[in-house]
């Protein structure tokens, strides 16, 4: 029997999971620790609310939850309720799971000004994430500046931009849907250091930016490529810069403008004790697509400022860490002897969430290479009876059930649940 601790239980965690069925078969134990009490990671509180089809994966990991060999342990914090080396005494491999929650800093001056957050904040406070509920971002003001040209810097414009009727369906929580519902941004400017054909956007994202009901795109015309060049994109990527160029062309008027503003980088955040402009430096690119400065500046006013260019994995305490890169220091998924990295932690925040479905598998085939043998070790009992110890409080999938029966009970009308948004009212509603 092998025994298996996957840390984090978003997509990489569970694809792992799976992935240590399909190759042991009945010959394995998984137990996926978190310190949330509630699993999917990044599929609960990072996923955008109003992107429900996406947010249905997770059903595919009930399925594998709800099997005998692997289960969910939740309000878990390893370091603190539980050590690295703690649990790999007591199983045959530990794979860290945990994804890359934590902002990638804008590292300019007036960054720490209040009114500057990075997107895992806001997305985290718009979906409900505990560590984030008290954000409460400054949604009056001149303007907001949302940093970055990936799907990220979209979702949050979109969220900002929406008019409440247009969150029907979703699962935005409570407070942020009030909250947001006073906004008076007329002006959101999406900045990106580089141009059209450089963007991490992709169609289907750019597409919903152009029906929203109050607001418009706008995109400078000056700043598109001449059509022809176009021709070498890839199709998706050609679909992407077609958005683009109709929203060139559109010049209806609307409560809220979405400005794009490309070969823009900001520089330094400015304000009286708070976030009211930012200094946005135009860029150009080099022959090998690199952005520079080219001393010329404006400024934006904003009274919000929203970082959307990367994340970092966290580090644990007695694991080796890439500081250069924001993830676990591996080769290929292997870390130490008996201990793993999967998903963004192993690769640092890149590829979709189908990605991670092939990370775990190589990690339990790393896992079946490395481990032939019985090792003995105490696996799932053993972690019950340390926690038990420790008075952990840990919280199994089936209390997880009453838990999403519970937001289920309490959801406004037609919303799939309103999410509980701290850990004490998580666990007050097992009973």
């Amino acid at each position: 029997m092998r025994h298996i601790a996957i840390i984090g239980s978003g997509p990489a965690g569970y694809y792992t999971a799976e992935a240590c069925q399909k190759t042991f078969g009945d010959d394995v134990r998984v137990d996926i620790i978190d310190r949330l009490p509630v699993p999917y990671g990044l599929i609960r509180t990072g996923v955008a609310p109003d992107h429900q089809s996406i947010k249905g994966v997770s059903r595919r990991y009930e399925a594998v939850a709800l099997s005998d060999n692997v289960r969910f342990v939740g309000n878990v914090s390893v370091g603190k309720d539980v050590t690295i080396a703690e649990l790999g005494n007591l199983y045959d491999a530990v794979v860290i799971a945990t994804g890359a929650p934590a902002d990638k800093p804008l590292g300019v001056p007036g960054d720490d000004l209040p009114g500057v957050v990075g997107s895992a904040a806001f997305v985290g406070w718009y979906n409900g994430h505990p560590d984030f509920a008290g954000l409460n971002p400054p949604l009056h003001g001149p303007g907001a500046v949302v940093v970055g040209a990936g799907n990220v810097a979209l979702d949050v414009a979109r969220i900002l931009a929406k008019a409440e009727s247009e969150f029907a369906g979703s699962d935005i929580v409570g407070h942020a849907l009030d909250h947001l519902g006073t906004a008076v941004h007329d002006r959101i400017t999406i900045l990106a250091r580089r141009g059209p054909h450089q963007i991490a956007m992709t169609p289907k994202e750019l597409g919903e930016l152009g029906h929203l009901a109050r607001a418009v795109p706008h995109v400078d015309p000056a700043d598109l490529p001449p059509l022809e060049a176009d021709a070498a994109l890839d199709p998706g990527q050609r679909k992407s810069v077609t958005h683009l160029r109709d929203f060139a062309t559109r010049t209806e008027e609307k409560q809220i403008h979405i400005d794009f503003d490309f070969y823009a980088m900001p520089v330094r955040v400015e304000g009286d004790g708070k976030a009211e402009r930012v200094i946005v430096e135009r860029t150009a690119i080099d022959a090998e697509g690199r952005a520079s400065g080219t001393g010329e500046t404006y400024e934006v006013p904003a009274s919000l400022v929203i970082s959307c260019i990367g994340y970092r994995t966290p580090p644990i305490e007695g694991v080796p860490y890439d500081e250069k890169l924001g993830r676990f220091a591996n080769t290929d998924g292997r870390i130490a002897p008996g201990l793993y990295a999967v998903g963004w932690a192993r690769r640092g925040p890149t590829g979709t969430i189908g990605t991670n479905r092939p990370d775990g598998f190589l990690i339990a085939e790393h896992i079946a290479a490395d481990f032939t043998g019985n090792s003995g070790k105490a696996g799932r009992p053993g972690l019950d009876s340390l926690l038990a110890s420790r008075s952990v409080d840990v919280v199994t999938f089936r209390d997880w059930q009453k838990i999403e029966a519970a937001e289920t009970a309490r959801a406004r009308d037609g919303a799939p649940r309103e999410k509980f948004t701290s850990v004490e009212e998580m666990l007050g509603a097992r009973s």
